[in-house]
């Protein structure tokens, strides 16, 4: 009995022991070894690494699924400007920022290396601005501040008359930059009106996810790039840095000691208020359903008319391919087989970055292009295979009756090819529609994009993706009822069966 007795006072000993390790934040040091999240090339990134030698890195993309990985356990910590966290710490109380920081950067305006007179001119404009008091006034609106709702953006109507100047942000970075009621805020997007002010030039402002804004900045698509760039050894060697504007540290996110929260017994009725608080806040506040709306038109309109230029190629490179000339049989041969085994990402990043490098050209339209380009391979041999099960006698017998060979194509080979690739030929469309969602590594809103802005905002994991996923649904059944329509008119037995009635 008393062996029994012992062994309950060490089981009691040691879940105290675990409880207490639980509710205890780590310590900085106690991080090497653990499971860190950071942002993929980012200051914290580069800093953590040299940190914590042995930590176990996870790379995410957003701050909001670093804070989210951090709460729900997948990960021990997370390495970033504490700037930033201390937002994150604001809407997530479960959080918490430890104190000593893992390194101290500086923050600055980042440049295409040969760019040495825009960096002049950018420091001219920094200078005036700190001397002017406008740099700590804007620290202390959107940084010392701690807010809880955002504060307005100040109203610059200077419109310059200078060469517009195209500037690179990702809007995932409160409260460096984000989407509120719509549009782009925060500090760093008034700190460049005010230095588009000071240089009477116009400023554009392109929303890039954070790691392409160096291979924007490479490639000439953008001229600056503003998005909380901390000045590292690494990044000098790739771009140039005005003199900075902001010193921060970089700190570590941990999961705070919680307390034991009570348990409500009607798990139907939370469900409901939960569902209700996350449509509030994921929708109605701050018009953010005008993001998800915005969203849907350009995930519509990428999908239609990528569909349509890829049918359209398909049926030229289908026609290359069947020809029995080489030099038309060839080239289509190699095009598949290219277009077929390189990641659609990877072309259209390409497109992008590498064709229309020196060329001012909507991303939309790249997305269209490298998108049709992709679809267009896969169409072709469905489009062949498709021709290929007529019966060839079916062709001989129209030219034997007075057909020519184009005619007899169109009226008898076609119609029995659409019915036969319809199945097959909705499922590729299926997958373009799906595909699109990567259209935001080239500074494109649509509506994966918008769900990873409404989730930097609101930091609700759920919602905005089951809604995202409801309305790639609702895009893809809508469509296909269009081809399914197709299917059944082309369908011999459709148009039998409507003659009877």
């Amino acid at each position: 009995m008393s062996r029994f007795l012992q062994l309950i006072a060490v089981g009691l000993w040691l879940a105290a022991g675990v409880c207490w390790a639980q509710d205890a934040a780590p310590r900085l040091q106690d991080l090497d070894g653990k499971r860190i999240a950071v942002l993929t090339g980012s200051a914290g990134d580069l800093a953590a690494r040299k940190y914590f030698p042995a930590a176990h890195f996870v790379e995410l993309n957003t701050s909001s699924d670093a804070a989210l990985a951090v709460a729900s356990g997948k990960v021990d910590a997370y390495v970033f400007d504490k700037s930033v966290l201390f937002n994150l710490v604001a809407k997530n109380p479960q959080l918490h920022i430890l104190d000593q920081a893992v390194a101290r950067l500086d923050v600055a305006v980042a440049m295409h290396k040969g760019n040495a007179a825009l960096q002049a001119d950018i420091d001219a404009a920094l200078t005036a601005l700190e001397q002017e008091g406008e740099l700590q006034r804007l620290r202390a609106k959107w940084l010392d501040s701690h807010y809880t709702t955002p504060p307005p953006m100040s109203r610059v109507d200077h419109v310059g008359k200078g060469r517009v100047l195209r500037v690179g942000t990702s809007g995932q970075n409160e409260p460096f930059t984000f989407y509120a009621y719509g549009a782009l805020a925060g500090l760093d997007i008034e700190l460049i009106h005010l230095i588009g002010q000071r240089l009477d030039r116009r400023i554009e402002i392109v929303d890039y996810n954070f790691e392409a804004l160096i291979p924007a900045l490479q490639s000439k698509k953008i001229d600056l790039a503003i998005s909380n760039f901390n000045v590292t050894e690494e990044r000098k060697k790739l771009i140039r840095y005005s003199r900075p504007y902001l010193g921060n540290d970089i700190s570590a996110l941990v999961l705070a000691p919680q307390p034991a929260a009570a348990v409500e017994r009607n798990a139907i009725a939370r469900w409901l208020r939960g569902v209700a608080a996350s449509f509030h806040s994921n929708i109605l506040v701050e018009d953010r359903y005008l993001l998800i709306w915005d969203g849907l038109k350009t995930t519509v309109i990428i999908s239609v008319f990528s569909t349509l230029l890829g049918t359209l190629l398909g049926g030229v490179i289908c026609f290359m391919r069947m020809s029995a000339r080489r030099l038309l049989n060839l080239p289509a041969r190699l095009y598949i087989a290219i277009l077929r085994g390189t990641p659609v990402l990877v072309l259209l990043m390409l497109i992008f970055y590498v064709v229309f490098a020196s060329v001012n050209i909507d991303p939309v339209l790249v997305a269209v292009i490298a998108f049709g380009l992709n679809f267009a391979a896969y169409s072709a041999e469905i489009f062949r295979t498709g021709i290929q099960g007529v019966d060839k006698g079916q062709t001989e017998a129209g030219i034997a009756l007075g057909f020519t060979r184009l005619s007899t194509f169109v009226n008898i080979v076609l119609p029995q090819t659409i019915h036969r690739i319809l199945p097959v030929f909705k499922g590729e469309f299926i997958s373009l529609v799906k595909m699109t969602s990567i259209v935001g590594y080239i500074a494109v809103q649509d509506l994966t994009k918008a769900s990873d802005i409404i989730r930097s905002r609101t930091f609700d994991a759920f919602f905005p993706l089951v809604m995202i996923a409801l309305l790639y649904f609702l895009i893809s059944w809508v469509l296909l009822q269009f081809l399914e329509y197709l299917e059944r008119v082309t369908d011999p037995k459709y148009g039998r069966e409507g003659r009877r009635t």
